[in-house]
């Protein structure tokens, strides 16, 4: 699966209980265009010890499998999340204001 979103918490290195492995873990907020009253957050889990270079803000294109994890909350609740298991967590650029314009007036010219 593909999700494409803001990067909600700055990544975070963490270690697996049973082999002591490295890996990176972050929040994303996936909403529409506009005002989106009901975003999607997905907790990303990516498996490798390299540091992905991201920061709260980027905008991110992840790939990987997605997966639920349930867990009791503070108050003894059964609760969860949405995870992905990441193979690929990628900065994109957003299109700034300039750029769209230029890109806009190239069309009006070649059409």
């Amino acid at each position: 699966m593909q999700a494409f979103g803001n990067v909600a918490t700055a990544p975070v290195r963490k270690e697996t209980k049973a082999s002591g492995k490295g890996y990176y873990e972050f929040r994303v907020c996936e909403s529409q265009r506009g005002a989106d009253n009901d975003p999607t957050w997905y907790t990303v889990r990516i498996m490798k010890d390299v540091d992905p270079g991201l920061a709260k803000g980027d905008f991110v294109k992840v790939t990987g499998k997605l997966k639920t994890d349930f867990y009791l909350s503070r108050e003894g609740k059964p609760t969860g999340t949405l995870l992905i298991i990441a193979f690929e967590a990628t900065k994109i650029a957003k299109p700034t204001q300039q750029a769209a314009a230029t890109a806009e007036a190239v069309v009006a010219q070649e059409g």
